[in-house]
């Protein structure tokens, strides 16, 4: 068939982004052509009564099928000028009824035109080409309040109503524009229309969707009311050679069906759609997978029939999974491992060659990196949270295809050269490496962890990864990226739903181009069948591959509605009826709150101030920035609480004394606002001596700190897969001249503040072995010479290179001199260790519930914060956790083993001494973990209960412990030596 090359409509640029707001992460839009059939399409139209007819052979051009120019649309220098402009979408038909506009028009008459071959043109004379032009009535009224709550940017919107008699359906199969006019009949202006509004009333569908098997046929359902017609192409091969058939599908009331015989399945297909694409003014011919589609071929440009419930697509006892299950009594009880598919394995050699950096090396069940996983389980982390596994772009699915660099080769240059970074970026796009931020299809396993990218390998190896991971202890959670899509319009190659129904599914601004605030193609799940699309996605990926837990990416572009409807279908799910226990589900996400969607702008969003009260998790950000310092925006070198901030100086300009002083102490406060779970209601003495609440106390912006109602709506974390790891961001912020020692126990001060919090604690692979990225601050495209990680714990993988320039060059001046230097490099003992004190902190958690508190009323009850107020030491942050005992009314008793929890942060680079009257009565004892530990530095912790003094040794973090029925003692001994003192005084 020949191939027609077809120019896409160049976008405008982006707007601006404010790039405090986001997390960085790229993703690139292809710019690759599709290749295209020719097949003529069969007209589908009805008309509205007493209207002109459709044109009967609707546009179906290819090379010559341009986008209109603005040139084109307006009218010529000799004509008058008319404002406005068909390449723009100003106008909004919400409603069967109403187009909303903001036109400044006066009393000018407002007419509605369409054209079902894209005829539309905009001249002086006004738009012509039009198949039928429809006069439209302003309502005085305004929009209804429906609508205003459904687009709450445009609520100023002028409405205009609609005839009642119009058969609208047909309409919207063809291109629409509006125009007002004034008395003398000149075209005053004129703009094209979103439909979302419209679709949602007339077509909103709960049907089936995608290929649905049974006994005797395979039967194929696409949502596509715009498109004029669809077809399906069925091929035998995943590439190449003629369809075996092409069947024209029918349509009832915006779906599309056929039903084909048995044999389709373990064939691929290909949608043909005709349908207007706003981008291009006229009718495409669009090719596109299926939106619904569970399997891929190699290429990823067919779809793949393939019925998940057959058996030979499951491992042996897959169904009876649910029953193997590690144990989760509460959501409290969850810990998180953040984890990238490749990362784990590419670079272990203890793994076979064929299994690494796929799903099958969670299989080998003798190598390095499972043992550190096992070691985890054991110590007690609960899920592994999965990057990116669904279908992205940016890693070609076939392995043949990609190039690489010789390790050897980078081995030999300096550990501060910039040479590593310039062979590893020009490959960057054609290596095996991505973090997977591209999402190109959401409910298929990407194809390049598959030892075999086409037929059902990818999806049986993806539920041998599940089923591995679950039987040695670890639940799995996915990372899923709803708020953006690679592709769009109907020539990229990753493009999909925008092929299927253009302008629907990705988020649009005012005129009419689409947002990329995300960082490209937001999505749009304020529409009903966006957020059904999600929906549906999830109980795929919960039903079919048993995943138990997903974090949203930038949740806070998500509607509020969409994420508790999402929780509400994943807790509905059940053993016998789904093979799954729904309860058991964990989701949370990003909650930032920027761009389109900030301040509600597109409804309710799900942002950290909006999600709570629901059960969802929101990372906490602001725990972060004070353990560390600053933001991952603000300069590398602002310290925070454990990198040394007024106690140790790095020479970097935090202003006068003073100004340390309150900034250390308000670090202070927003950490153990943190570890009371970030509630909001929570009250605890701030740092000036006020009683406040969690939510009075304030970022540096102005926000309040906490915003949670629950403690499982809190996910605590010192660092992430975005930005610096935390043992090179320690290494950037602290001062040049200290020990690698002492920076392997501020990298595990930091983490231990985590795992001792309330809260769900998060943890980023490789944080516990010292990891490093050669200081990378945004390694999603770096390769795996940046992100390697050795379970064999022989290196961290710090200077390896300056890190690549896009993204770290201004710090290159910062940089080079830190990785130059050979004592800045952990030793395979540093590793040994970090990784046996980060277990010793797992096994702290879980030795009692009272560090996993389930109810914001508990945490209220049991935790408080002492060296709190205007005379507190610098630098310490004491916390209690009381159980209920005899003599203490009110409060159940939770521990069996320990009565009271003392937990004490020295962030200060020397020994410290403690008192505090009101726990010296308490009969305390360092953790046995801690007793036992390797690390001989927090062995020298003590507590003397005759004076009720603490010492904790420098840059440490000790636990103590009252055993259960020491608790009587020591009110005997209150009593006999505080009381009866006092009493004799």
């Amino acid at each position: 068939m020949p191939l027609c090359t077809c120019s896409p409509l160049l976008p405008p640029p982006p707007p601006t982004v404010d790039s405090h707001s986001l997390p960085h992460r790229r993703a690139y839009s292809s710019s690759s052509i599709r290749r295209r059939f020719t097949s003529q399409a069969k007209p589908i139209f009805s008309f509205p009564p007493n209207s002109a007819k459709f044109s009967t052979t609707p546009l179906l051009q290819c090379s010559s099928s341009l986008p209109m120019t603005a040139e084109q649309d307006s009218s010529s220098t000799s004509q008058p000028q008319v404002q406005g402009s068909l390449l723009k979408s100003r106008a909004f038909w919400v409603s069967e009824s109403i187009i909303a506009w903001n036109v400044d028009a006066g009393n000018d008459s407002c007419y509605l035109f369409a054209s079902g071959t894209a005829a539309l043109s905009l001249t002086g004379d006004g738009v012509l080409g039009e198949d039928v032009k429809v006069q439209l009535q302003e309502d005085r009224h305004g929009l209804p309040e429906n609508v205003k709550a459904k687009f709450p940017h445009i609520k100023d919107y002028r409405a205009f109503r609609v005839p009642p008699d119009l058969d609208v359906r047909p309409l919207l199969k063809a291109q629409l524009a509006v125009a007002t006019f004034s008395s003398d009949g000149r075209c005053s202006d004129a703009t094209g229309l979103q439909l979302p509004g419209v679709l949602d009333e007339l077509f909103s569908y709960d049907g089936s969707l995608g290929a649905v098997y049974s006994k005797e046929a395979v039967s194929l359902y696409l949502w596509a009311p715009t498109s004029q017609a669809v077809s399906v192409l069925i091929y035998k091969e995943p590439s190449g050679g003629n369809p075996l058939e092409v069947v024209q599908l029918e349509e009832v009331n915006g779906i599309w069906s056929t039903r084909g015989p048995k044999t389709w399945e373990g064939c691929f297909y290909v949608y043909e759609v005709s349908v207007y694409h706003p981008s291009t003014l006229q009718i495409e011919k669009c090719y596109a997978n299926d939106p619904y589609a569970r399997g891929l071929s190699a290429d990823g440009r067919r779809t793949l029939f393939i019925n998940l419930d057959s058996d030979h697509i499951k491992p042996e006892g897959w169904d009876k999974l649910v029953d193997e299950k590690p144990d989760i009594h509460s959501s409290s009880d969850i810990s998180i491992y953040e984890l990238h598919i490749r990362d784990f394995s590419a670079n272990d050699q203890t793994v076979l060659p064929e299994f690494r950096g796929g799903y099958l090396a969670f299989t080998s069940q003798d190598s390095a990196g499972i043992s550190h996983l096992k070691k985890l389980s054991n110590a007690g982390i609960t899920h592994v949270h999965l990057l990116p596994a669904y279908q992205f772009a940016g890693v070609d699915d076939e392995k043949g295809n990609w190039k690489s660099v010789d390790s050897k080769i980078l081995e030999k240059f300096p550990p501060d050269s910039s040479e590593q970074q310039a062979l590893i970026t020009a490959i960057q796009n054609d290596d095996g490496y991505n973090w997977g931020y591209n999402p190109v299809l959401w409910g298929v396993p990407k194809g390049s962890y598959a030892s075999n990218a086409n037929g059902s390998y990818r999806a049986i190896e993806f539920r041998k990864m599940v089923q591995a991971l679950n039987r040695f202890g670890l639940r799995v959670v996915l990372d899923v990226v709803y708020n953006h899509l690679h592709g769009s319009g109907p020539f990229d190659e990753n493009s999909v739903l925008d092929k299927i129904v253009p302008g629907y599914y990705l988020r649009r601004n005012t005129d009419g181009f689409i947002e990329n605030s995300t960082c490209v193609n937001n999505t749009a799940s304020e529409h009903f069948m966006v957020e059904r699309l999600i929906l549906d996605d999830l109980l795929h990926w919960a039903v079919d591959f048993k995943v138990d837990g997903f974090r949203f990416d930038l949740m806070g572009h998500i509607m509020k509605r969409t994420m508790v409807k999402a929780k509400d279908a994943l807790y509905s799910l059940t053993k016998d009826r789904d093979g799954v226990d729904g309860s058991s589900i964990y989701i949370y996400g990003e909650g930032w709150d920027f761009g389109e969607v900030a301040n509600n702008g597109r409804g309710v969003n799900a942002s950290q101030f909006n999600i709570c009260g629901t059960g969802i998790g929101s990372f906490n950000d602001r725990i972060r920035d004070a353990i560390l310092g600053g933001s991952p925006f603000g300069h590398p070198l602002q310290q925070g609480f454990v990198t040394g901030l007024l106690l140790q100086p790095n020479g970097y300009d935090h202003g006068p004394e003073v100004v340390a002083e309150r900034m250390l102490a308000e670090s202070k406060d927003h950490i153990q606002v943190g570890m009371a779970a970030n509630l909001r209601d929570f009250v605890l003495t701030n740092y000036e001596g006020k009683e406040v609440k969690g939510s009075e106390v304030l970022t540096y912006g102005g926000t309040s700190v906490a915003y949670a109602l629950d403690p499982t709506e809190t996910v605590n974390y010192a660092s992430a897969h975005d930005n610096e790891t935390l043992f090179d961001i320690v290494s950037l912020k602290t001062p040049f001249e200290i020990s690698v020692e002492e920076r392997c126990r501020i990298n595990l001060l930091a983490s231990s503040i985590i795992a001792l919090s309330q809260g769900i604690p998060f943890f980023h692979s490789g944080d516990e072995m010292l990891r490093s990225k050669s200081l990378d601050r945004d390694s999603y495209n770096s390769g795996d010479w940046f992100n390697r990680i050795d379970f064999t714990y022989n290196s961290n993988n710090w200077g390896v290179g300056i890190p690549p320039k896009e993204k770290n060059e201004k710090s290159w001046p910062l940089m080079k001199p830190r990785l130059a230097e050979p004592s800045f490099k952990p030793q395979k003992s540093h590793i040994h260790a970090a990784v046996e004190n980060f277990s010793d902190l797992l096994r702290i958690r879980y030795s009692s519930p009272l560090f996993r508190l389930r109810t914001a009323n508990a945490i209220q009850e049991r935790v408080r914060f002492h060296n709190t107020g205007p005379a507190s030491v610098p630098g310490i942050i004491v916390m209690s956790i009381e159980d209920g005992h005899e003599g203490l009314p009110g409060l159940s008793q939770m521990d069996p083993i320990y009565s009271y929890i003392v937990v004490i942060v020295n962030a200060r680079p020397t020994e410290v001494s403690f008192t505090s009257s009101s726990i010296r009565a308490r009969t305390l004892q360092l953790h046995p973990v801690q007793v036992k530990s390797n690390d001989e530095i927090v062995k020298r912790s003590t507590h003397d209960i005759g004076s009720g003094c603490f010492t904790v040794p420098a840059r440490t973090t000790s636990v103590f412990v009252e055993p259960r029925g020491y608790e009587l003692l020591s009110a005997a001994w209150f009593t006999k030596n505080v009381i009866n003192a006092t009493i004799d005084q």
